[in-house]
């Protein structure tokens, strides 16, 4: 472990453009679509690249182009392209207050009341149809990260909003600090944005960034997570895992036990154990003093995981390229349509 000191964070004002974009209010559902059945074999075994149980207890899980899927407990169900699912990837799946679920994917943000889906675009005010992260806060606000800025959907009306220029280089032709990889609140209220110029701390009206200038492991921000003890991890694109505490940083490499070095995002389990999927290398879980890893070896048919989740029973769910797995004990299973959906 290498801690290293923050030399410097510094303020940035509050650089809304709601002048510029002015937020539309969102119209009504067009007509309800009928689901598609399932067709023959869903693509379970296709790249899931996010995990989610909503509260009546179905599971959903957004592909990288073959569309959602959702079991619920009976039976898997496919839909895709009449609901506006086809061919895109969905990066993020959320439930608010009044049990709609929101899918963020590429051509869009993907609102379902339990009826039907509907599909949200610039057109209704999105900043850009690109979307990369998805989080309610605390008031019940939908936060949107898409490749042209953060909006916030209060229920009525999108307002989209800049994040401060970062000092990293441009991203693509887009400035690096516009696309949100992550979002997330910590205990305080504060909201925090993983960019590709480092993380961003809303207080109130200023923004904070933290960029490799000050220790950070990486730029590119692909995930954020406060642990029970007030500290906070960043999984980065290029460069591993690293914890703040305090003003401190702290840098995981292969010498603690983690190969690789493109991390997809942070999960904690109710134990209290950190987390993190990396590419080529399975998941690693931290329990406060060590890093397990989970690979092949434990039943894994890819180390290329994307996604972890841990289920209202406790169980942890794991997706990747080659589709589904479970963490039953020591072992990992791989789960196809026809399960096993529970352990033996």
């Amino acid at each position: 472990m290498n801690p290293t000191r923050i030399v410097r964070v510094f303020t940035l004002a509050l650089t809304c453009i709601a002048g510029l974009l002015s937020p539309a209010a969102a119209g009504p559902p067009p007509a309800a679509p009928q689901a598609v059945p399932a067709p023959a074999h869903p693509p379970i075994s296709a790249f899931v690249r996010r995990i989610f149980e909503d509260k009546a207890g179905n599971f959903w899980f957004g592909t990288n182009g073959e569309g959602v899927l959702r079991y619920n407990g009976r039976s898997l169900e496919s839909f895709s392209i009449q609901q506006g699912f086809g061919g895109v990837a969905v990066r993020g799946i959320v439930q608010d207050k009044n049990d709609t679920i929101w899918f963020a994917t590429e051509s869009g943000l993907i609102r379902y009341d339990g009826d039907a889906f509907t599909t949200y675009t610039t057109k209704d005010g999105l900043a850009h149809d690109d979307i990369w992260s998805l989080f309610i806060d605390r008031e019940g606000v939908l936060w949107i990260g898409t490749f042209g800025g953060v909006c916030r959907f209060d229920g009525k009306m999108f307002t989209p909003f800049d994040l401060p220029e970062s000092k990293s280089d441009p991203v693509r032709g887009v400035s690096s600090s516009r696309l949100a990889h992550s979002i997330m609140q910590d205990s305080t209220g504060r909201m925090w944005f993983g960019t590709s110029g480092g993380a961003y701390i809303l207080d109130g009206t200023s923004f904070t960034n933290i960029s490799e200038k000050d220790g950070l492991c990486n730029n590119t921000v692909n995930g954020i997570l406060e642990d029970n003890q007030g500290r906070f991890w960043f999984a980065s694109h290029h460069n591993g895992v690293c914890r703040l505490d305090g003003t401190t940083f702290t840098h995981f490499t292969e010498a603690d036990g983690i190969r690789g070095t493109e991390v997809w995002g942070l999960y904690s389990d109710r134990q209290g154990g950190i987390w993190f999927p990396v590419e080529n290398a399975g998941a690693y879980r931290y329990d406060g003093t060590a890093f397990k890893n989970y690979h092949e070896a434990q039943g894994l048919t890819t180390n290329a995981v994307q996604s972890i989740y841990q289920d209202r029973k406790g169980r942890i769910w794991l997706g990747g390229w080659q589709g589904l797995f479970r963490i039953d004990g020591e072992t990992v299973v791989a789960v196809g349509k026809d399960g096993p959906w529970e352990a033996k």
